[in-house]
């Protein structure tokens, strides 16, 4: 797509751009061409085009034409729309009415300095595409006339695309149809009927093709000036938003405090492990023996996460069941009250029943 333009070049000087030399070329209503580093669609630009004969024997013509084809079969009194066709895909201009008519005796060449493209975005950036030397494009083009209600006849023309370079498809999937030196140009615009154009209508590959970002203040028409071409540094994503850098470095510390959470929590959690584990001890050996729940806490407590848990408690047992044992002058002696079994079993429980029947023996 091409629908930005910078043109400044002298009528003069565009059959020379052209690659055209040693033709007599002569100029039609140049004196509506304005040099503009803005050009859109509407705007009048001098065209490169063969002359249709004459007594005064020119072959071509720099004639200033709009730019934004209107077909000759348009209604006399419809209003002409300049952006409906600024642009002809060359897949389909032989397929197409408004082109396909053209391309026998209608084809044309358009010399510019530059084309604007903008990359696709949250705001559209545009790019100032041109040769790396400085020398001008040349487009290829088709054009017709038409003549309105008050019989006034209008030429316009239409700017060939095709599929962008393999290096500007980061920027825009379609690229205008450049021609990059005097074989191609003399092909397009002097070419019989009977030519294949197809190996002209193709992306421009060459690498003295350049580009580099322009001021956004060309998102409008009306925008003009040398400031349109002033290259601008892109500010980075991070340097142009700061407030991203400060979520970023916010999640960072809430980072380390999640994962100073999860230590804190784990140690809780191994604490409360130990204290789980030697209370449910406790609580089997209870209908054993006499000691209190308060007595087994206190044991409890002086569990610490940095002993080892199973020897500590299997030591405390042990040491639990040597002072459970009856001494021998209370041998004869029967507890007033037996003890109620539990539904399981433990080894402190069998022992006391064969003391009981030794005793009754």
């Amino acid at each position: 797509m091409c629908g930005r333009c910078r043109c400044t070049i002298r009528p003069d000087d565009v059959p020379r751009a052209c690659h055209l030399r040693d033709t007599s070329v002569r100029q039609v209503d140049v004196d509506r061409y304005r040099p503009a580093y803005n050009v859109s669609p509407g705007s009048y630009l001098p065209v490169l085009r063969r002359e249709s004969g004459g007594d005064e024997g020119y072959t071509a013509a720099v004639h200033c034409m709009k730019w934004g084809l209107i077909p000759s079969f348009t209604k006399k009194d419809e209003k002409p729309d300049h952006y409906k066709m600024f642009n002809a895909r060359s897949e389909s201009i032989g397929e197409k009415a408004s082109f396909r008519r053209l391309i026998p005796k209608n084809r044309c060449l358009v010399a510019v300095e530059g084309f604007y493209e903008w990359k696709k975005g949250p705001k559209k950036q545009p790019y100032y595409i041109h040769f790396k030397d400085g020398r001008p494009l040349v487009f290829a083009a088709l054009y017709d006339s038409w003549k309105n209600s008050e019989g006034e006849i209008l030429y316009t023309f239409t700017i060939v695309t095709t599929d962008s370079s393999s290096d500007l498809k980061w920027l825009h999937d379609r690229m205008p149809v450049i021609l990059g030196d005097e074989a191609s140009t003399d092909l397009w615009l002097n070419g019989s009927s009977d030519t294949k154009f197809n190996t002209v209508l193709k992306p421009y590959e060459k690498a003295d093709l350049i580009w580099y970002p322009v001021t956004m203040a060309m998102n409008k028409a009306s925008f003009d000036g040398p400031e349109c071409i002033k290259e601008i540094p892109l500010k980075s994503e991070q340097q142009s938003n700061p407030i991203t850098k400060f979520f970023s470095k916010k999640g960072t510390d809430d980072d380390k405090e999640s994962n100073k959470t999860i230590k804190e929590s784990t140690k809780n959690d191994v604490q409360s492990d130990v204290k789980e584990e030697a209370e449910a001890q406790a609580n089997l050996q209870l209908s054993s023996c006499g000691r209190t729940v308060t007595e087994i806490k206190s044991d409890v407590t002086t569990l610490t996460p940095e002993s080892d848990s199973k020897v500590e408690v299997k030591r405390d047992y042990e040491k639990f069941l040597a002072d459970s044992k009856p001494s021998t002058g209370e041998l004869g002696k029967l507890p007033q009250t037996p003890l109620k079994k539990s539904k399981v079993k433990s080894g402190a429980e069998k022992q006391a029943t064969l003391r009981s029947y030794f005793t009754k023996s």
